[in-house]
């Protein structure tokens, strides 16, 4: 809680004097934050402690989070999550008021968190006069949740239109409204579903999809360079490479919306604590079963919040070879967690994918990954076991291979971007990597490989032109369609309509609600695509023409919760280009003869310790499609003994002292 005090902007946002469209802002944000319930109400005099009252703040801001399932008996993170469950709803709670205060303080008025055990207010009265709870006795209940929730409040000087208070009922009605979800609500079939699945299972049923030995796309593992974090375009952009102009763009570019600004404090408030020691008197004999300890550990990641869990072995070519100034990095850990942090389906239903909501989609999946993480490490450490979250801001680790060899998706046509079967590419990763003997996951096979052969949706609609249309290539030991990194890169960073990109993201077809309460016409499909395998010559075609057709990618302007604001000089505005407002374009025409991609291989990339700008060369980055080997090319080399291509061997660093060691 000690970013509980809204940092409060030099100026007020220019928001809408109307105080309900104030208050759906302020709710969706809740919701879009995982929060259960949320309602507004005035403050009375009595709901302040003694003594306690924060001048100025009129209006609270409730929010109730539901509490995590409980492992099953014979599981090991029974013991894990068992005293710490009410703890666990309690911190997301916090977490999601501290956001709230931050958003607001950003928006230019005062705003605090409260949660226990720091609060200056009653909450459970708040709670029962925002109408999120009815009070019975001694004890403060939900109609749905019952007493299964954790409480957490922001009180403000932000006008907001506020709620009425609920009717005493102790049970809501299980109903048919209930049932069927009705008005958006999750359904009770749904949860019912949900409820019945073994807590070490997501809520999607990644058991059923089919497991192979590696990966669907050619790796060779031998070849494959470690790279410095350095080559990152979005690194190489705030080292200035790819000019001035994008370099300014690039401090901001996490701050340009007010609600990312808000997730910022915390998501850097976690990187001091990413490193901790490890509890080295722990008796971790308790631990040498390495399929309870899988069990166990993805028992753990879902009671925290992530939503589908993986674990490998990391390759050497997964750790980066340099980090930060070009400190060399030597791999530490063999086991990684992959968890994977759903963007929200129905914030991506209102949004064009590259308007002022899509930088804050990001951040917001990598403040809970973080989140989740950091809390794992933490607790693996103290329980004997050396453990690391590799996030966002601070990976000694690149996430695509981990996805792809913890079983989480294929890679895609988007290019260095893996999809799932049910959550599609709408999702953000985090890692953390330990020395926890665990059971490892095998690589999935769904048929994206074909499906991403005919469906050329994400490149029709790529507002750069940064998604290859032709076929895949080999590109520093990956087959992968390659996208043009450093036009994405531009693009997200200078897009003076909104805060990113995620349009590919936005209108890919298998971006789609597969449980209970999607469509019927989603759920079919998303069976068929896993289960029906031979069939898919048929039902791509099909699949991919309806999905046009029946208008999916296109924006829902009912589902926008957010208000289009960007922050200049740390006030929030309204933008003076306005915002993208995107539908899709299914008669636009691709030409494949027009492509030109540039290709930076490792061969290209700046050397890892270098400080000062390494300008781009695009020409020679278009002329290097012509040394790109086709993955059948790849196969004939290498069955014949051929020598690794000499574009695969990375730039060395300036000072030989900061060579890389596998």
């Amino acid at each position: 809680m000690s970013f509980r005090n809204g940092e409060v902007a030099p100026g007020r946002a220019q928001v809408p004097a109307d105080l309900r469209r104030r208050a759906v802002d302020i709710k969706g944000n809740a919701i879009f934050l995982d929060a259960a319930h949320v309602g507004i109400c005035r403050i009375p005099d009595t709901a302040w402690y003694e003594d306690r009252e924060i001048p100025g703040h009129r209006f609270a801001v409730v929010l109730a989070v539901e509490k995590c399932r409980m492992p099953e008996a014979d599981n090991p993170a029974y013991g894990w999550v068992e005293p710490a469950r009410d703890d666990i709803a309690i911190c997301r709670a916090a977490s999601i008021a501290v956001n709230i205060a931050n958003y607001i303080g950003a928006l230019g008025f005062a705003a605090t968190a409260h949660a226990a055990p720091v609060s200056e207010v009653d909450i459970e009265r708040l709670a029962v006069l925002s109408g999120i709870a009815c009070r019975f006795g001694d004890q403060v209940l939900s109609p749905f949740l019952d007493d299964d929730i954790a409480l957490a409040a922001v009180t403000t000087e932000y006008a907001l239109a506020v709620d009425l208070p609920l009717a005493p009922v102790r049970h809501a009605s299980r109903g048919f409204r209930y049932w069927w979800g009705i008005n958006g609500a999750e359904s009770g079939r749904e949860r019912n579903r949900r409820r019945c699945r073994p807590t070490h299972l997501s809520a999607y049923p990644m058991e059923q999809v089919r497991r192979v030995d590696r990966p669907t796309t050619l790796i060779i593992d031998d070849e494959v360079p470690r790279v410095p974090k350095r080559a990152s375009f979005f690194d190489r952009a705030l080292a200035g490479d790819l000019g001035e102009r994008t370099r300014r763009q690039r401090w901001r570019f996490a701050y340009k919306h007010p609600t990312a600004y808000g997730y910022m404090r915390m998501i850097q408030g976690m990187v001091p604590i990413q490193d901790g020691a490890v509890n080295t008197s722990a008796d971790i004999r308790a631990y040498g079963d390495p399929a309870a300890n899988s069990r166990a550990v993805k028992s753990l990641s879902y009671a925290l919040g992530a939503d589908l869990t993986g674990i490998c072995e990391i390759p050497r070519y997964a750790w980066y070879s340099h980090v930060g100034e070009g400190q060399p990095v030597t791999p530490y850990h063999r086991y990684a967690v992959v968890m994977l942090i759903d963007q929200g389906y129905d914030t991506m239903e209102g949004a064009s994918g590259d308007d002022w909501i899509s930088g804050s989609q990001s951040m917001r999946a990598y403040m809970r990954g973080a989140e989740i993480a950091g809390i794992m490490a933490e607790f693996l450490r103290g329980i004997g076991f050396s453990a690391r979250p590799q996030t966002n801001v601070d990976s000694h680790v690149l996430h695509i291979p981990l996805i792809l060899w913890a079983g989480l998706g294929e890679l895609s046509r988007i290019g260095e971007l893996v999809l799932n079967p049910f959550v599609g590419p709408r999702f953000k990763s985090v890692v953390m990597t330990t020395d926890m003997p665990l059971e490892v996951d095998r690589p999935v096979d769904f048929g994206l490989q074909y499906f991403c052969n005919h469906c050329l949706k994400c490149a029709r609609e790529c507002p750069c032109d940064a998604i290859p249309v032709t076929h895949t290539v080999m590109f520093n030991g990956y087959e992968m369609w390659k996208i043009d990194a450093e036009r994405c890169a531009r693009y997200r960073l200078t897009n003076t309509r909104g805060a990113a990109c995620g349009r590919c993201m936005k209108t890919c077809p298998l971006n789609k609600v597969p449980t209970v309460d999607g469509p019927l016409l989603h759920r079919i499909g998303n069976w068929l695509g896993i289960h029906a395998m031979k069939l898919k010559p048929l039902l791509v075609p099909i699949a991919t023409y309806l999905d046009d057709r029946l208008g999916y990618g296109r924006r829902n302007p009912v589902k926008q919760w957010w208000l289009d604001l960007e922050m200049i000089d740390g006030v929030a505005v309204r933008p003076a280009a306005g915002a993208n407002q995107r539908d899709i374009d299914y008669r636009r025409k691709l030409n494949t003869s027009r492509e030109k991609i540039a290709y930076y291989p490792a061969s290209m990339m700046p050397p890892p310790d270098q400080k000062e700008p390494c300008a781009v060369d695009r020409k020679a980055a278009k002329a290097a499609a012509a040394i790109l080997e086709t993955p059948q090319q790849a196969r004939q080399r290498v069955a014949a003994g051929g020598a690794k291509p000499l574009h695969y061997i990375p730039t060395p660093p300036l000072d030989p002292v900061n060579k890389a060691i596998d």
